[in-house]
């Protein structure tokens, strides 16, 4: 339920800023205006802000792909609605922090979007079911502990390569938000996870 209310949320903000430039600059991450003005809410309200309906479209299939499996297991889990939301309000907070130190410096600096967020929550599923089948360039069926690694290190290089306007430190760090968010309340899903392999 909490999926289907942040997609349905996200799809009205986002739509709403394709025609509102200045609700789009109110709502994205600038961390030179974030930190001068106190503007914190910017953490939060850039991932439910998008820069096309490409970009819309891929973030809210990805989150109800993965989304609705990990809201359950969270039910499972006793976790509930809450340590959910965490999870994903929390991965666009992981997501920006390095981004917040890198360009404090920086008023062009802009950034938009749930991928943070739904990084976390891809990763948290690959926590759950490494073996599980992920699709590689959408096509690919692979597994999703390689699909992960090959995730990270493709982040890792683009973030140093740039040029793309896409932010790869923000999926980075959103994903390894997502895998060990749920070891710190359940801290046997860090074994279960290693005993896959060993």
């Amino acid at each position: 339920m909490i999926t289907y209310i942040l997609i349905g949320l996200t799809l009205l903000v986002s739509f709403q800023c394709f025609s509102k430039p200045r609700l789009f600059y109110a709502l994205a991450f600038v961390p030179y205006r974030m930190l001068r003005r106190q503007e914190w809410w910017r953490l939060v309200t850039h991932g439910f802000v998008h820069a096309d309906s490409m970009h819309l479209l891929v973030n809210m299939f990805t989150f109800w792909s993965f989304g609705t499996y990990i809201e359950r297991s969270f039910g499972y889990l006793g976790l509930g609605p809450a340590a959910y939301l965490g999870l994903y309000l929390g991965g666009m907070v992981a997501a920006s922090l390095f981004d917040t130190v890198k360009y404090r410096n920086d008023p062009n600096y802009v950034s938009i979007g749930a991928s943070g967020a739904v990084s976390a929550v891809l990763f948290t599923s690959i926590l759950f079911d490494p073996f599980g089948k992920i699709l590689l360039f959408a096509v690919l069926p692979i597994p999703g502990i390689l699909f992960g690694v090959f995730y990270l290190v493709y982040c890792q290089y683009m973030a140093k390569k740039g040029g793309d306007n896409i932010n790869h430190n923000a999926h980075f760090y959103g994903a390894v938000y997502g895998f060990f968010y749920p070891i710190v309340f359940h801290p046997e899903l860090g074994r279960g996870f290693l005993a896959h392999f060993f």
